[in-house]
Formats: C-alpha cells, structure tokens, sequence
C-alpha cells in the first residue's frame, strides 16, 4: 500500500519501456487534481476567457518565460491589438515594440505571421482542428494541443515543462525526458490522464500543479493532493527525476556598440533576419578582439565602416554590460563616435536611421540596445 493508504497500481504497456496507469488510479488521480485545482488556481487574465485569441497569446508568451513577467505584457499587448484583426493590421515594429524585454523576440515575429495567415484563410478564427492549428508559424504540438483543449474543450494532451516535471515523478520515469523514449512515454501519459470532458481545464490543472507545487529542485510533497500516487516519491527519487540537464558550456565574447552622432541624431540600424533580434533596430554593434586604444580605434572604425558604409571618428567609452545570451557571455562596450562621411548605399539604406533621442522610444530594441539608447539624450 502506498502512503495515506491509496495503493499504486499500474499496467505493464508493450508499446513504452515504462509503466502506465491503469483506469484506477486515473480515477483517483484526476479526483485528485480536481478538487486540489478548485481551491489552489491563480485568478490569471487568461483564465478568464474561452476565446482562443488571448489563450493563443498568453501561450506563446509563457513559452520560457515565468507566469509574473508574463502578465503585464499580456495585458498591454490585448490592449494594444484585442482581436487576432487587429493584430494582423499591425506593423512589425509595433508589434516587436510591445513585446520588448520579453525575450525570444522570433515568438512574436511568427505569432504576427500568424495572425495574418489566420485571417486570410481561416476567416479570423483561430483554427480548432488540430493538423491546420499546427500548420501554422510558431504552434508546436504543445501550443496547439493547449489552444484547442482550452478554448475549444478539445480531448488533446499537452506536455510542456511543468507537466513533463509531474509526469516524470509519477512514473519515477528516470531517464532523460527530452529523448525519443522519454517523448513517447510522456505524451502517452499526458493523453493517459485526461478526462473526457473539461480536458482545458484539467490541462490547466496540470499545468498549475506541475508549477506551483511539483517545482524543479525540491518539489512539495506534502502540499501535493497527488503525493500518495507518486512512484518517484514511494521510491525517494523525487529530487533526483528528471535528471538535471548537461550545461552547456558558455563561449565569451566580446563586442562594441557604437553611438554615432549626427546633428542631434543618432544612428539605429536594424538587425538581419539571420541575426540575433531579428527584426529589432539597434545601434551599430559587432565583435571585437583589439587589445591597446590605437588597435581598438581601428577596429571601431573598419567595424562601423563593414556595417553601415560610414566613416566615424571614435570617441570616449561611455558604458559595459555584461549579459547572456543563448549559449554566450557577452561583454559589450559601449563608445561615442563623431560621424565623418558615408557612402551612397549608406545614405539610402531602408535599415538604417538617424534619430532624434526622443524618437528612439518609438523603435524595437533589445534590452541592452534599451540601455544603451538613453545614453543619447
């Protein structure tokens, strides 16, 4: 018998090299998240409506990123474009400008193809078939499995990472969840488990449960309704499942930014669609390896030179930031320069800008391109 009296029992699949539940101790389990899920759910703007637009929204801005960031972003964006019309309407750089300093800026650049395809072929309405969901820009099997289960009441798991935490620790599944056994296994349990009505709801649940409760690190089991149930808690391997992922190791490198000044204006230039912040305007910026101030000036002068066709004049450092991205650890310096003279490309070039300082407010830019521009006031 399991603790609080409650026995485990499970099926043995041919298909999955691991364990499944059997009828009962679904019935018990979603009993369970049910009750648990009635009294502990957080009150969220997203919760608040069935319209698949801002449950479409709010899924892809919690991709990666935590619940409390999410929510003012979540507000200002419904407010600026409350209707997937209004959205697809929108410029880029609108749309980019909302959603800077959230990160992972392609998820707003596919969510505004998105809109438009949604439009043009499916009439405004956020497709509920689960194929043409998934056709479009940005939506995964969990986004669009979460969309239809929660808007549309569809019977469809999801697995995204709270939910693959929880699923793991139920079935004390050890290896590495990410893998091709550990996806099959999973997703198996995510359909598992599900209810043949309400299934957004009970996705919800999961969700919530997986986050507040069964946490990374050291989960709470003793405010967990399902606890009695955990293979990995009856086998004292909650902390160690899932296994902890291999770190990458962090490359450091080092760039300059460049704030170039032009009659009261600086130069913003926007950053390739191969480049990281696609999409974005930022101040000229690349890698630099000179060491000693006459090797740095040259290399400041080819590099503005390389990117923009402009000749600059360098001038006094003015800033460091230090910040990650990715798989790399950035120092960024930060100089003043005095524009010289450019070149024809340069002066008709659709991705470069001169502004006035309080114009910059008006432009997508990356966090530290965010810092580095109130420097030109």
């Amino acid at each position: 018998m399991a603790a609080g009296g409650i026995e485990l029992t499970l099926r043995t699949s041919q298909t999955f090299p691991h364990d499944l539940p059997d009828a009962s101790w679904r019935r018990r389990f979603r009993r369970r998240v049910r009750g648990w899920y009635a009294e502990h759910a957080r009150d969220l703007p997203w919760r608040r409506t069935r319209d698949p637009y801002p449950i479409w929204v709010s899924e892809i801005m919690l991709q990666q990123t935590q619940v409390a960031t999410v929510e003012a972003y979540f507000e200002r964006f419904l407010q600026a474009f409350p209707t997937i019309e209004s959205l697809a309407r929108a410029e880029e750089p609108a749309v980019l400008r909302l959603w800077e300093g959230l990160g992972y800026y392609r998820r707003a650049r596919q969510l505004h193809r998105a809109a438009k395809i949604v439009v043009a072929g499916h009439g405004g309405r956020f497709p509920d078939d689960l194929d043409a969901a998934r056709k479009l820009p940005g939506i995964g099997r969990y986004t669009a499995g979460a969309v239809l289960s929660i808007a549309f009441d569809r019977r469809v798991p999801i697995l995204e990472a709270n939910t693959t935490r929880l699923f793991s620790r139920l079935l004390a599944y050890g290896g590495q969840p990410s893998s091709a056994e550990g996806q099959r296994l999973l997703w198996a349990m995510a359909e598992a488990v599900l209810p043949r009505r309400e299934a957004g709801r009970f996705n919800q649940a999961l969700m919530e449960l997986g986050g507040m409760v069964c946490g990374s690190g050291a989960p709470r089991c003793d405010a967990c309704p399902v606890a009695p149930l955990c293979r990995a808690r009856l086998q004292g391997r909650q902390t160690q499942i899932p296994p902890p992922k291999a770190k990458r190791a962090l490359e450091a490198i080092h760039e300059a930014a460049v704030l170039i000044r032009r009659r009261g204006r600086v130069l913003l230039v926007q950053c390739p669609e191969n480049g990281r912040w696609a999409g974005l305007w930022d101040l000229p910026r690349f890698a630099v390896e000179a060491e000693g101030p006459a090797a740095l000036r040259r290399e400041l002068i080819e590099g503005v030179r390389e990117l923009t066709g402009i000749t600059v004049e360098p001038g006094r450092h003015v800033k460091t930031i230090k910040h990650g991205v990715t798989r790399f650890r950035i120092t960024l310096d930060c100089y003043e320069a005095r524009y010289i003279s450019d070149s024809r490309t340069a002066a008709d070039s659709p991705v470069m800008k001169w502004l006035r300082p309080a114009e910059l407010a008006e432009y997508p830019l990356s966090t530290t391109g965010r810092q580095l521009s109130r420097l030109a006031t």
